[in-house]
């Protein structure tokens, strides 16, 4: 590796190379290594959740949020699925000269409103200022703290074992077409709007409600097959997926097969997957669909012992087939 490239940011195997390559060879340690979402450390009188995160995406505002929007929303949802309760964050905007004072205002109004509804306080902050053309408007770096206790408890993939179910809350690549069809001035019909959208309440509502959960994980860079794949190398099981119980929206997956992409791939921002165990399918699920944020969840594949270290997928047509982590840039700045 010579040269950064965009397909470093994509959230697939170079990216993965490239965390272990550099950052866990110089950097690594017990904690850092695990390469969860949050880091999950002891503070002295008890475990919490600590996640930091930076927003670059472009535009600045698209179909269902804005860059405010995505970096409260992002930041939370990344403290809940391990199974903490957000409680605060901090944020550093990265400004460019010129920029709008009033698009300011929208995003940090956008801001407030997601973390009022998350239940999240912003404590802290960073301003700074670079010149013209050197920072695409606005970037947006976030931390955040989560807590443990009562109703929460630690998640984590080493509970998971074969015959245990695999949920995703809703539809697939809502996020990344919103982006992508703002971006390139891209119609397909009707709007697809991005899923951007906190998800601790429901979170929260599942972990009290069903000691079978055993693994959450909110499938952004790199969607649903990127993450998947992440939890299956060096466990002993594998994933299998069933592509008719898949949900996507009829725009995504025409803007798919126009654009060529998969939307197993395509970024998500307000869905979560969960893997429990099978006693407890149906209460999720039903909890998921009377909910705010996911009334198109469903049950799209199960863990197997019979395909160690692979995630595969059995089609529409009866044809099984292996599906990889992303392997190169799909959708760049998208988060």
């Amino acid at each position: 590796m010579d040269k950064i490239t965009m397909a470093h940011g994509s959230g697939g195997k170079i990216t993965h190379s490239l965390i272990k390559d550099v950052f866990f060879k110089h950097l690594g340690n017990d904690i850092l290594e695990r390469a969860e979402d949050s880091a999950v450390i002891d503070a002295g009188t008890g475990n919490i959740a600590f996640t930091t995160d930076s927003f670059v995406v472009k535009p600045l505002f698209f179909p269902g949020g804005d860059i405010g929007k995505i970096a409260v929303c992002g930041t939370v949802n990344d403290l809940a699925v391990t199974g903490a309760d957000p409680k605060f964050i901090t944020c550093g905007f990265i400004i460019e000269e010129g920029f709008s004072c009033s698009d300011l205002e929208k995003i940090v109004k956008s801001m407030a409103k997601s973390a009022k509804e998350a239940g999240v306080k912003i404590v802290a902050g960073d301003t700074k200022v670079v010149g013209r053309n050197e920072a695409d408007g606005m970037f947006i770096n976030t931390s955040g703290i989560g807590v443990f206790g009562g109703k929460n408890r630690r998640l984590g993939s080493s509970d998971i074992k074969a015959g245990d179910k695999v949920i995703i809350s809703g539809t697939l690549g809502d996020h990344g077409i919103a982006v992508l069809s703002k971006r390139q001035g891209l119609e397909f019909g009707s709007e697809i709007a991005s899923d951007c959208a906190p998800l601790n309440g429901v979170i929260g509502e599942l972990m009290e409600g069903f000691a079978g959960i055993k693994f959450m994980r909110d499938p952004t860079r790199g969607g649903l097959a990127t993450t998947l794949n992440e939890i299956t190398p060096d466990s002993g099981i594998g994933i299998m997926l069933e592509e008719k119980n898949i949900p996507v929206l009829d725009g995504v997956r025409g803007a798919c097969e126009l654009l060529g992409l998969d939307p197993l791939y395509v970024a998500n921002e307000g869905k979560i997957i969960v893997i429990t165990s099978p006693a407890d399918e149906a209460g999720i699920i039903k909890v998921l669909r009377n909910s705010k944020y996911g009334k198109n969840a469903a049950c799209i594949g199960e863990v197997s012992s019979d395909i160690p270290g692979k995630v595969c997928i059995r089609t529409r047509y009866g044809v099984t087939r292996i599906v990889d982590m992303l392997t190169a840039e799909q959708l760049p700045r998208i988060c």
